[in-house]
C-alpha cells in the first residue's frame, strides 16, 4: 500500500505519499528540522512500471573489487553497517535528484518524527538544495529561533560553525545545526548573492501549531497555515466555526513560508471553498495520469472573496492549494512569486526500520500547470522588504485587506 503527502523539500518542500508518497520534503531546523505531516492517505495501489530501461540485475563484481580494496587499505576502523548504509546512500543518490534518498533505520526515525509534527530541537527553519549545489533556508517557522535571528527563505547557509557547506549534503548540514536546547550555532548566510551575514543562534524546542486565526478589522476572517500536517483540518475547521459565528465574509488565507505537508490535508481544505468533485490536482508519470485528487463537498467557505498570500517559502503543498482555488475561481493569489516545487515523492520502508523516498510523479494544477522549479506568479504582485519584516510592516497582509474590502 502507499500513503501519500504533499510538501517542499528538505530535502524539499513536501508532497508525500507513504509506503508512501512525497511530492517534497523539507528538512527544518528543529531536529536541526522540523517538517510537518501527519496522516498519510493509504492508497491501494502497487509498484509502478520500470521507466529506467535498467538491466534486471546488477553486476557487483566492480562494487566488491572496491570494497575489498577499500578493506586492505583503509586506515580506520568501519563496521559492516556503515559500509551497506554507505553503498545504500549512493544508490540512491545515483539518480541525481534532489528528493530522492535513502533513510537508515535511525535517519527514517527522525524523518518520520519531523512529518509528524512531533516537538523537536532546533532552531526552527527549513533546508532546502538548489540547482548550484548549495545548502538554503527554504523557510524559517514562525515564532522560532531563526525567524527571530532574521532567517529569510533563499538565505544561502555558507557555513556552519566556521565549517564551509561547499559539497555538504543536507542531511549533513541538518545534523550539523541540530543540538541541545539553550545550545548555540553559528550560520554563515549569504543573501541576495552580495550580501554576507553571520548570525548566531540559539537552539530551542520547536512546536508550532499548524493552523492559527484572528479577525482582522472590517470583518476578515484571517488563516495562517504554517503546513500541512496530521491536525492542520481539525484546527483550520475550528476556524472556519469561528468565523461562522463571528459573521465573517471575506477570508485572507496566509500561505506564506509553508513548505507543504499532506496530499489529504490539502485536498480537504482546499475543499472548504469548492464544488463537489472540482478538481484539485492530477500526479502524472509520464503523460499518464496516476492520480487525481478532487474537492470533497464539505465547503462552508464557497463564494466567500478569499485571498492568498504566498512567497518564496510557499511550497509543495501549499503551491497545490493555491492554486486548487485559483484555478477553481475561488481565490486572488497575492505576495510573491512561489518555492516552485511540483513533484511527488513515495516513502517505501524495508523491514529493517529503513526507507526509501523516490520521486514517482509531478503534479498539476486544475489547469494543468505544472509549476515545478517555475513557482506561482501571484496575480496581485506584492513585495516584502527586509525594511518592512524588521519594522513589523506586512504590507502583504495590508495589500490583501485592502483588495478584499473592495469587493
Amino acid at each position: 500500500m502507499r500513503i501519500q503527502k504533499l510538501w517542499g523539500r528538505v530535502r524539499e518542500p513536501r508532497t508525500v505519499k507513504k509506503l508512501g508518497i512525497i511530492a517534497g520534503v523539507v528538512v527544518i531546523f528543529g531536529l536541526g528540522v522540523l517538517t510537518g505531516q501527519g496522516r498519510l492517505r493509504i492508497v491501494p495501489r502497487g509498484p509502478f512500471s520500470d521507466q529506467t530501461g535498467l538491466p534486471r540485475t546488477l553486476d557487483y563484481s566492480s562494487v566488491n573489487q572496491l570494497y575489498d580494496t577499500l578493506k586492505a587499505n583503509y586506515n580506520g576502523k568501519l563496521t559492516e553497517q556503515q559500509i551497506l548504509d554507505g553503498l545504500k546512500h549512493g544508490l540512491a543518490n545515483a539518480p541525481g535528484d534532489q528528493y530522492t534518498e535513502y533513510f537508515s533505520a535511525t535517519e527514517a526515525k527522525a524523518f518520520n518524527n519531523e512529518l509528524q509534527g512531533i516537538s523537536v530541537t532546533g532552531i526552527g527553519a527549513e533546508l532546502d538544495q538548489d540547482s548550484a549545489g548549495n545548502v538554503i533556508i527554504m523557510s524559517p517557522i514562525n515564532g522560532s529561533p531563526a525567524a527571530a535571528a532574521g532567517l529569510l527563505a533563499k538565505d544561502v547557509i555558507t557555513a556552519i560553525n566556521g565549517q564551509s557547506t561547499a559539497g555538504m549534503s543536507v542531511d549533513a548540514a541538518v545534523t550539523k545545526i541540530r543540538g541541545p536546547k539553550g545550545s548555540k550555532v553559528t550560520l554563515s548566510i549569504l543573501r541576495g548573492g552580495n550580501q554576507r551575514l553571520t548570525l548566531t543562534i540559539t537552539r530551542d524546542t520547536i512546536t508550532v501549531p499548524t493552523a492559527t486565526s484572528k479577525i482582522l478589522d472590517g470583518g476578515i476572517g484571517y488563516l495562517q497555515i504554517s503546513q500541512f500536517s496530521s491536525d492542520t483540518f481539525s484546527l483550520v475547521q475550528q476556524a472556519v466555526s469561528s468565523f461562522q459565528r463571528a459573521g465573517v465574509k471575506k477570508v485572507i488565507v496566509d500561505l506564506r513560508d509553508n513548505p507543504g505537508g499532506e496530499v489529504d490535508a490539502a485536498q480537504n481544505i482546499a475543499s472548504l471553498w469548492l464544488p463537489d468533485n472540482a478538481l484539485i490536482e492530477q500526479e502524472k508519470r509520464g503523460s499518464e495520469v496516476a492520480a487525481s485528487y478532487r474537492a470533497t463537498g464539505d465547503n462552508p467557505l464557497k463564494g466567500m472573496p478569499t485571498a492568498v498570500l504566498v512567497n518564496a517559502g510557499s511550497a509543495s503543498a501549499a503551491e497545490i492549494t493555491a492554486l486548487a482555488l485559483h484555478d477553481n475561481h475561488a481565490a486572488t493569489i497575492m505576495g510573491e512569486k512561489s518555492y516552485g516545487k511540483g513533484v511527488v515523492q513515495s516513502v517505501i520502508p524495508f523491514s529493517d526500520g529503513s526507507e526509501l523516498k523516490v520521486t514517482i510523479a509531478k503534479w498539476y494544477s486544475p489547469n494543468g500547470t505544472s509549476i515545478n522549479h517555475k513557482g506561482i506568479t501571484p496575480d496581485k504582485v506584492v513585495m516584502l522588504s527586509d525594511a518592512d519584516v524588521k519594522a513589523g510592516n506586512d504590507t502583504q497582509l495590508q495589500a490583501a485587506e485592502a483588495f478584499l474590502q473592495t469587493k
